[in-house]
């Protein structure tokens, strides 16, 4: 299975679209959807670019949802997009993967997509809004 062009698009919300390569917040080079291999400062890329490169950046993590089972397209673009934020070691580990292996209902795996809201210790805005949005697809 392949990400969506749903989950693609939603990428680019939550982590920006920047056609012309910029030094992000660890000073590393980086150019449209958070893509960071080989970016060399002023280099600039077109928005099919951007999304082909991204396509290439999430083909690991694709890769490991895959091996996981089965799944909608809801549930593998929702996992997918938590393992591109929060790294495939986090899902291996978390009561999140448990659950869905599990095959746990709605309220618990809700409950556990919000239990990653947290940067430095506080709930982050931008990440609730990005947990809503896995748990939403999860169930479509």
């Amino acid at each position: 299975m392949r990400s969506s062009d749903i989950l693609i698009n939603q990428l680019k919300v939550f982590e920006g679209c920047k056609l012309k390569a910029y030094r992000d917040t660890s000073n590393i080079p980086t150019v449209g959807i958070g893509h960071t291999a080989g970016v060399k400062m002023g280099q600039v890329i077109t928005m099919v670019q951007a999304e082909s490169l991204c396509r290439t950046d999430i083909q690991e993590m694709e890769h490991y949802v895959n091996a996981l089972g089965t799944f909608t397209q809801g549930q593998f673009d929702a996992l997918v997009d938590f393992v591109y934020n929060c790294g495939i070691g986090t899902l291996r580990k978390s009561k999140l993967l448990a659950d869905v292996r599990a095959k746990a209902g709605r309220a618990v795996i809700e409950n556990d997509f919000f239990q990653y809201v947290k940067s430095g210790g506080k709930v982050t805005p931008g990440l609730v809004t990005r947990r809503k949005w896995e748990m939403k697809r999860y169930f479509e």
